[in-house]
C-alpha cells in the first residue's frame, strides 16, 4: 500500500457542508471523495497528454488524403501552380 500524505485545503463553510453530504451519500469521507476526484483529474490529464503527443506525431508524419501523404498546406490546395 502506498504511503499517504496529508494536505491542508481551505474551503468555505457552505462548500464543506455540501461536500460532507455528497461524501456521506457515497459512503466516503471528504478526504476519500477528494482523493477519488484528484485521481480522475490526473488520469484525464495523462490521457490528454498521450493523445496530444499522438496527434503531434501524426501531424509531423503527414496525413493521408486521397491516397497521398499530405505534409504541407500547399500540396493540399495546389497553390504552388497558381504562382
Amino acid at each position: 500500500m502506498a504511503i499517504k500524505h496529508n494536505i491542508t485545503v481551505s474551503l468555505d463553510r457552505a462548500l464543506l457542508k455540501r461536500l460532507r453530504a455528497i461524501a456521506a451519500g457515497r459512503g466516503l469521507s471528504v478526504s476519500g471523495l477528494l482523493a477519488d476526484k484528484l485521481r480522475v483529474v490526473t488520469a484525464d490529464d495523462t490521457a490528454y497528454e498521450s493523445a496530444r503527443r499522438s496527434a503531434v506525431a501524426m501531424l509531423k508524419d503527414g496525413l493521408q488524403f486521397r491516397g497521398a501523404r499530405i505534409t504541407d498546406r500547399e500540396s493540399v490546395h495546389e497553390r504552388s501552380r497558381m504562382r
